[in-house]
């Protein structure tokens, strides 16, 4: 069983940074990709990133990339969401996901193993 825990969330100003980490226990880390998604009240949720098992692989949705930075530390089984100039859109609760497979997917269903999510809330 994989659990996952996700911190760093908080209340930040539109142009700010935040660094969200997923710290995972119960299986080898390295074996799985892993994914941030995230979701806004009354929207669905939605890919942001991804990378795949050894960090060498990273996809990032059009509304982030350049601004978002994913990655991972296999040795602390850790996986990061480094986000920069963040803006009021990024408000959501941003979830942490595993899926056992060495490569990435986009969509929730393809990812078994969720965390309890972190809440983002940029101010305008």
């Amino acid at each position: 069983q994989v659990q996952l825990v996700e911190s760093g969330g908080g209340l930040v100003q539109a142009g700010g940074s935040l660094r969200l980490s997923c710290a995972q226990s119960g299986r080898t880390f390295s074996l799985y990709a892993m994914g941030w998604f995230r979701q806004a009240p009354g929207k669905e949720r939605e890919f942001v990133a991804a990378i795949n098992y050894n960090g060498g692989y990273t996809y990032y949705a059009d509304s982030v990339k350049g601004r978002f930075t994913i990655s991972r530390d296999n040795a602390k089984n850790t996986l990061y969401l480094q986000m920069n100039s963040l803006k009021f859109e990024d408000t959501a609760v941003y979830y942490c996901s595993a899926r056992g497979g060495r490569e990435i997917a986009t969509t929730p269903n393809n990812y078994g193993y969720w965390g309890q999510g972190t809440q983002v809330t940029v101010s305008s």
